[in-house]
C-alpha cells in the first residue's frame, strides 16, 4: 500500500482507479464464521464480495465463576452496569487497546488467535477480549515478541474476573435480567449481525462523529445468507508516517480457497471503490454508519 499523505487525498482518476480495483476487491473477500458448540444460533456473516465462509468452533475458555453480576440495567441497553466502562480513563485505554490489538494483527497475526476464528467478526472478538485482560508479561510473552503495553489496563475490571467471563456478547434484544447468564443469553461467540444488533449502538454516517474503536458496518441484502460486514475505525494509524486519520482495519474472511487475510487502509481510499456499494459515504444505502460498543456508552 502507497504511504498516503495527511492531506485530503485527490480524487484518483480512471487509470488510477483501474490500478486499485484488483486491491480494492480483495480487500473484502469471505467473512463468515459458525458459532461454537452450545453457543445460540446465530447466522454467519458475508464480505463485501458475497463469497461465504463457515469457520469452526472457538477456542474455549472457560468463564470467571463465582462472580455476582448484579440485574441493573440503568441504560435498559441489554447489557449489566457492571461490564460496562464508566469512567474517562477506563473508556479511553480500552480504545487504545482495542484498536491496537486489532491493527498489530494486520502487521503479524498473534498465535493466540485461533486461525479458524479469523474473519471479520472474529477480529472484533479477539481484539475485544484481549483489550480486556491483564496485560503483564506472561500475556505480552503470549502474543508475541512485537507486543508491548499499549497503555494502562482497565481499571473496572479484567475478562478474568469481570461480570461476565469470556461470554462478553449479547445475542438477544431486551433489557439484561440475571436469568440471561443462564439462559445463553450471552456468548463466546458473536457475527457481524449480532455485533450490531445486540453489542453495539448506532453512532452516525458522518465519520467526523467517529472516535476510534467504533465499529464501520456494511448491510449488503444482494449477498443473500450472509450480508453484514464489519471493520474496526481505528483513527490514525499506529504508524505516524503513514498520515490519515480515518484509517480502518479488518479480516476479509475465508473462503474455500482462500484463508482470507487482515487488511488496513483509509476511508478516503474506499470513498473511490470501484462498487460503490462499498463506498462509506451517506449517499450508499448499503453502508450502515459507525456503531459505538455499549460497554462504552
Amino acid at each position: 500500500m502507497p504511504v498516503e499523505t495527511r492531506q485530503r487525498p485527490a480524487p484518483p482518476t480512471r487509470r488510477a482507479l483501474a490500478l486499485l480495483a484488483p486491491a480494492l476487491a480483495l480487500i473484502l473477500s469471505a467473512c463468515g464464521g459458525a458459532s461454537r458448540a452450545g453457543a445460540p444460533p446465530v447466522s454467519p456473516t458475508v464480505s463485501p464480495t458475497g463469497l461465504a465462509g463457515s469457520t469452526p468452533a472457538e477456542a474455549k475458555r472457560e468463564p470467571a465463576t463465582g462472580a455476582a453480576v448484579s440485574s441493573i440495567d440503568s441504560d435498559a441497553d441489554g447489557i449489566p452496569d457492571g461490564a460496562e466502562l464508566y469512567t474517562h480513563n477506563d473508556r479511553e485505554n480500552f480504545r487504545r487497546w482495542f484498536t491496537r490489538i486489532a491493527e498489530q494483527q494486520f502487521d503479524e497475526p498473534s498465535a493466540e488467535w485461533n486461525e479458524a476464528q479469523r474473519d471479520c467478526a472474529g477480529l472484533v472478538r479477539f481484539s475485544w477480549r484481549e483489550a480486556l485482560r491483564q496485560h503483564d508479561r506472561r500475556w505480552l510473552a503470549r502474543m508475541g515478541a512485537s507486543y508491548e503495553a499499549f497503555a494502562p489496563d482497565v481499571r473496572a475490571y479484567t475478562l478474568g474476573r469481570g461480570p461476565l467471563g469470556e461470554r462478553l456478547f449479547r445475542t438477544a434484544f431486551g433489557s439484561f435480567r440475571e436469568s440471561d447468564l443462564a439462559d445463553d443469553t450471552f456468548s463466546e461467540f458473536a457475527d457481524a449481525r449480532t455485533l450490531k444488533n445486540f453489542n453495539a449502538e448506532f453512532v452516525s454516517r458522518d465519520r467526523a462523529r467517529a472516535r476510534p474503536g467504533d465499529l464501520v458496518f456494511f448491510h449488503q441484502p444482494r449477498a443473500g445468507r450472509y450480508p453484514f460486514h464489519v471493520m474496526i475505525y481505528l483513527g490514525s494509524s499506529r504508524d505516524d508516517s503513514a498520515g490519515g486519520d480515518d484509517w480502518v482495519v479488518y479480516h476479509t474472511g475465508a473462503s474455500p480457497t482462500d484463508k482470507g487475510t487482515v487488511k488496513k487502509l483509509r476511508l478516503a481510499v474506499l470513498d473511490h471503490h470501484p462498487d460503490p456499494h462499498w463506498r462509506p459515504v451517506g449517499q450508499n444505502r448499503n453502508f450502515s454508519g459507525f456503531y459505538r460498543l455499549k460497554i462504552l456508552q
